[in-house]
């Protein structure tokens, strides 16, 4: 499932008109910055480019990152499934790329998308809608003399 990385970086098309689904793999100069797991996978968190809001995560590793930056859309690698998948492919509710961003650590992505549809499978908007855990919340404390 790692990817090895290859010098080239140009995007091509497998035979099925798929674009990012074949050629050259990940610009060395960005593998070289990504800190993966023991399983070769970098966490990548997705957002809704203008709204801001947190869809979901999801994993890849090197050749879904190319996948991504190659193609305009966003592909993850299923770890259940041991392979590729390009969100919405099935459910039509495909993600559009606008953005990836590498954190400081390198150990995971930011991944700003233009949502089509729900962003989970189960059909709500986000990942996170509807399941929020009950935390003790605290707000910031005024600078003194405000």
């Amino acid at each position: 499932m790692p990817s090895t990385t290859s010098s080239q970086n140009t995007p091509e098309t497998s035979a099925d008109g798929v674009p990012g689904e074949a050629g050259p793999l990940l610009d060395p100069a960005i593998a070289a910055t990504l800190k993966k797991d023991d399983a070769g996978l970098v966490a990548a968190v997705v957002q809704q480019y203008d709204t801001r809001e947190v869809l979901m995560l999801g994993w890849m590793d090197e050749e879904a990152l190319r996948r991504t930056l190659t193609s305009g859309r966003v592909t993850f690698y299923s770890r259940s499934r041991a392979e590729y998948w390009r969100k919405g492919d099935t459910s039509g509710h495909r993600q559009w790329v606008r953005g990836v961003a590498l954190d400081c650590d390198g150990d995971a992505l930011l991944v700003t998308v233009d949502q089509e549809g729900a962003a989970c499978h189960t059909g709500t908007r986000t990942c996170f809608d509807g399941r929020a855990l009950p935390a003790v919340t605290a707000g910031r404390p005024h600078p003194e003399g405000s």
